[in-house]
């Protein structure tokens, strides 16, 4: 085998293989961080290789001279595609939780998740490119580069979040994932109140085989995330918590059911009947809760709009899979009338088992 035809089988080989380590990626729920972390190193290996084989072909994109449409939009993909991997490999820095703890900038698990989604999406279309250069199929090859394409975005951002949802199982050690620095609050402690489906769900006696992105196995037992960041944030203050807890019909144990029943809830303006909290003590309260719909859960709705609230500071820390706060603080500005509301953190759902430090240092910037 002569040298020209082993350096294009070796290209074609590492391609491939890149290809191949993006979707499993993709798969975080099923491999777990570790391999997660050290295949990203091995496609950030294989990425400096094609750049080494195909450095001619990269050279040669600079050149002058007239070009084709397809093959100056391939080139404005490559460029992009490019830059998309330098910066998610930031990115894949910042969200390390074994290799690169020392990293801290670009920490966005959400920004990692649409990076990686860019990447997908942009290596389909770059190598579809070539084939679509080559062939004379053209509608053929563009309708599966557009498809594929499709299929990427489709995978990121519907995929992924489905699967973190149904097929995680997350298993937590209480003490180490609770336990950390403390933080001193200015004035009287404030009330932690927070909302979980742990007491507000009838679960099947199985349903800690898949825990999800709202429940895990902390100490061997079922519990809600939210419990366990309302948990980190009382040991960091030393302070009180109160569940929010429905007295009426509770929520179905599985996760799409409970989705399907929340956006009943929320079109219809539902306001299920809770047990009471007493706030009357104090003047801040930490309100955690998760994201649904985009908004606060309705029985979190039934406390904001049922509890006398004026005059208190309330801070909010929420959890969820994509949006940040969303549209829930200007819903709680709403809904609290006559109450101050701050946004302290929203956390990713990946990320609330080792959240602990993240939660202490937001809450000394309020302190």
């Amino acid at each position: 085998m002569d040298k020209r035809s082993f350096t294009k089988k070796a290209g074609i080989a590492v391609d491939v293989l890149m290809y191949l380590i993006l979707l499993v990626q993709m798969l975080y729920v099923f491999t777990g961080n570790t391999l997660h972390e050290w295949l990203g190193i091995g496609f950030f290996l294989c990425l400096i290789v094609h750049i080494i084989i195909k450095r001619k072909v990269i050279a040669g994109m600079w050149k002058g001279g007239k070009k084709s449409a397809a093959r100056r939009f391939s080139d404005i993909v490559t460029v992009l595609l490019f830059l998309c991997i330098i910066v998610l490999m930031l990115s894949s820095m910042g969200v390390s939780r074994l290799l690169f703890q020392w990293f801290r900038f670009m920490g966005s698990s959400d920004l990692h998740r649409y990076l990686a989604t860019a990447v997908l999406t942009l290596a389909v279309v770059h190598g579809g490119m070539h084939g679509y250069i080559r062939t004379k199929k053209k509608k053929t090859a563009a309708f599966l580069i557009a498809a594929g394409a499709a299929a990427s975005i489709a995978i990121g951002l519907a995929l992924v979040p489905y699967m973190n949802r149904h097929f995680r199982t997350v298993t937590v050690d209480r003490r180490q994932a609770v336990e950390g620095e403390k933080v001193e609050w200015s004035g009287s402690k404030p009330l932690v109140v927070y909302f979980t489906r742990v007491g507000n769900t009838d679960f099947e006696e199985d349903v800690d085989a898949v825990s999800g992105a709202s429940l895990m196995l902390c100490d061997g037992e079922l519990t809600g995330s939210n419990y366990l960041v309302a948990e980190m944030v009382c040991d960091a203050l030393d302070c009180q918590m109160e569940a929010i807890t429905v007295t009426g019909k509770k929520y179905p144990s599985s996760y799409g059911d409970t989705v399907s029943v929340a956006g009943r809830e929320l079109r219809d303006k539902a306001r299920p009947d809770i047990a009471p909290v007493d706030v009357s003590g104090y003047d801040d309260i930490i309100l955690v809760y998760p994201l649904w719909w985009g908004t606060v859960p309705m029985p979190v709705a039934t406390f904001l709009e049922g509890t006398d609230l004026s005059g208190k500071h309330i801070y909010l820390i929420a959890t969820q899979g994509s949006s940040g706060f969303s549209k829930s603080t200007a819903d709680i500005r709403d809904m609290a009338k006559g109450a101050d509301v701050t946004e302290v953190m929203s956390i990713y759902c990946d990320d609330i088992p080792t959240a602990r430090q993240s939660i202490a240092d937001e809450l000394k910037k309020i302190s």
